[in-house]
């Protein structure tokens, strides 16, 4: 049954959003000013107070970006909303007898009747989306927050600016302008997640991918400090390129395109057409083997140092932190691309010396798998050097560092039959939203995923985000990881532990 609109009222103004079976939705909330004229490659603004009540039933617009390059536009939905005002969110909230009520006639209230679990207000998750710092958005119907609302958090997702407009190193624009973006929505929800029902005392921000490799800049981050209290990286490790380095990409697309590779040349280009040269740049690179891409970088301002070194060195200590992988990462771009079968044991060897990965590491990993393709293998250490290794050294440093905030490791491994995809990179993301019924999660999962497993995943997160524990272990010498799949949730301890100790010097 569809209720009558909810109403909030903010500090910027009163929001109408829309209700359904006890959960509220209001889409499209601008959190800053439209990055468009002289505030483009700029850092964001405080968005302009308004009058009257704000419709907010419709996902805002999105960042400039492409879609993706078949066949991953196929398997990764990437909606595009048209309009400068993409530095939006979302937010979804319990609603009615459950939730916040002020307001419903629409004409903005304060939401002060639902403060949910604990005095100040319920749990606040930050959705932070992925897609490799060019692709997504909030919009992506798989990050629909309903189930957390209906389970008593209150569910925030996000829009930053992508690409060279968001990520690009200039001599005349501030670095990271993406990355302040994020920390400027998180101001937003800090002063008006209460009239939501929201705790700003208890908000955990989480993301996947590119999402995540943007959380653990903002744990690294002054800037960033106090703004939320626990963290879920998925799929995603502590990374940042020096300004130099990252430089090179902004200097190709300016090559391309035959400007100067300045904020203020690139900002008289038409857009569609720096879109283009922004692909045909970035359109060959690879984590593994390099490539032009957008990066995080290390400004001396919003990530003063490269991230993992902060963490490893205590930066937020305090703070909660759950994160972890796919068992095979790889399988997204090798499999749908051919590449598991194209790679034969030459190029293999040639492509990991490329890589820098240990001897070592290839003798165990291919003594490990003997039945496994080339490729396959290659894929396996891929997933490995990017993603499960610095996650294990993350937590083993904030182990012997002592601190205060918890750390708890977890793996997804259900194979999706689509494609031969297995355990892929992105396959959790409808298990952690529990959007298995919707066709967007399912061109990913296929449509016979385990509902059950959906639940208890989802649950962990509603548990982390409420109490700092997501029902299992905290990381101890022993290394626990909670698995999720095949099979039923289950606790292991050192999951290939041979090919982990491949990686130590």
């Amino acid at each position: 049954m569809v209720e009558r609109g909810p109403g909030v009222l903010t500090r910027y103004g009163a929001l109408r959003g829309a209700a359904k079976d006890g959960v509220a939705a209001f889409l499209g909330v601008p959190y800053a000013k439209a990055p468009v004229g002289p505030l483009r490659f700029r850092a964001p603004e405080p968005v302009e107070p308004w009058d009257g009540v704000r419709a907010a039933t419709a996902f805002g617009p999105t960042a400039p970006k492409r879609p993706y390059a078949p066949p991953l536009d196929a398997l990764l939905p990437d909606p595009d909303v048209a309009g400068d005002d993409c530095l939006n969110l979302n937010v979804w909230a319990p609603w009615g007898g459950t939730g916040a009520t002020a307001g419903t006639d629409g004409t903005g209230g304060t939401g002060g009747t639902g403060r949910g679990t604990g005095e100040g207000g319920r749990p606040v998750m930050v959705w932070i989306h992925g897609g490799s710092l060019i692709h997504g958005s909030s919009a992506v119907p798989v990050y629909d927050g309903t189930a957390f609302a209906r389970d008593g958090v209150v569910l925030v997702s996000v829009n930053y600016r992508l690409g060279i407009e968001g990520f690009g190193v200039f001599p005349d624009a501030p670095g990271n302008i993406g990355l302040r973006d994020q920390i400027a929505a998180l101001s937003w929800v800090r002063e008006n997640i209460a009239a939501f029902g929201g705790d700003p005392e208890r908000v955990t921000v989480f993301g996947e991918s590119a999402g995540a490799i943007s959380i653990a800049a903002l744990l690294a981050s002054p800037l960033a400090e106090g703004l939320f209290r626990r963290a879920v990286v998925q799929s995603g490790a502590p990374i940042a390129q020096p300004l130099a380095t990252a430089r090179r990409t902004t200097e190709a697309v300016a090559a391309r395109l035959g400007v100067p590779a300045t904020a203020g040349a690139f900002a008289r280009v038409d857009r569609a057409r720096l879109l283009a040269a922004q692909t045909e740049v970035t359109g060959k690179g690879s984590p593994l083997t390099g490539g032009h891409s957008f990066q995080i970088v290390v400004d001396g301002e919003v990530v003063p140092r490269d991230p993992a070194e902060a963490l490893s060195a205590g930066a937020s200590a305090g703070v909660d932190l759950l994160m972890g992988t796919t068992t095979e990462e790889y399988r997204l771009w090798f499999v749908p691309t051919g590449v598991t079968d194209r790679v034969g044991p030459v190029v293999q060897r040639l492509l990991l010396r490329k890589a820098k990965v240990p001897s070592r590491a290839a003798r165990v990993y291919r003594a490990g798998r003997p039945r496994e393709k080339p490729g396959e293998v290659l894929g396996a250490l891929a997933t490995d050097k990017l993603l499960r290794i610095p996650l294990n050294r993350l937590a083993d440093a904030r182990l012997r560092s002592g601190g205060p905030g918890g750390t708890y490791l977890y793996e997804f491994g259900w194979r999706s039959p689509v494609l031969d995809l297995g355990a892929c990179h992105a396959l959790e993301l409808g298990f952690v939203f529990d959007t298995l019924d919707l066709p967007e999660t399912r061109a990913l999962t296929g449509p016979d995923a385990p509902r059950d497993l959906a639940a208890a995943m989802h649950a962990a997160w509603v548990s982390f985000a409420s109490t700092g524990d997501p029902g299992w272990r905290p990381w101890d010498p022993a290394r626990p990881v909670m698995t999720f799949g095949p099979g039923l949730p289950s606790l292991v301890e050192a999951p290939r532990e041979a090919e982990r100790k491949a990686w130590e010097n």
